[in-house]
């Protein structure tokens, strides 16, 4: 795949991100991810878990809020960690998620 063909699978994705934002919150890390995404998707809720309390505490607003997650965090180990962590949290509550557009980007940015 050449650099060209990466780039648009990659506006495909923030593209499915964008159609998913009004009934989703995005579970970032923290402040960084927000000012990174806000010039590729604009307006979005978000939950920071690194700063509002861990992942318990994220998938409880999400369900207060009875909205889906999008998980969002970085590909780092600790990214990992929390990703599998969020999971778990929002399988425990019942919540709705995506997990597979961090996923894609994962693998297009690799």
């Amino acid at each position: 795949m050449n650099d060209r063909e990466r780039l648009e699978l990659i506006d495909a994705v923030l593209d499915d991100i964008d159609s998913q934002l009004c009934d989703s919150i995005l579970l970032i890390e923290g402040i960084k991810d927000k000012r990174a995404l806000e010039p590729l998707i604009g307006e979005f809720e978000c939950f920071m878990v690194q700063r509002e309390g861990g992942p318990l505490r994220a998938a409880e607003y999400v369900s207060q809020q009875n909205k889906r997650a999008i998980i969002l965090t970085d590909w780092d180990n600790k990214g990992e960690y929390l990703a599998y962590e969020l999971e778990s949290q929002l399988k425990a509550l019942c919540v709705p998620f995506d997990s597979n557009l961090r996923k894609r980007l994962a693998d297009l940015c690799r």
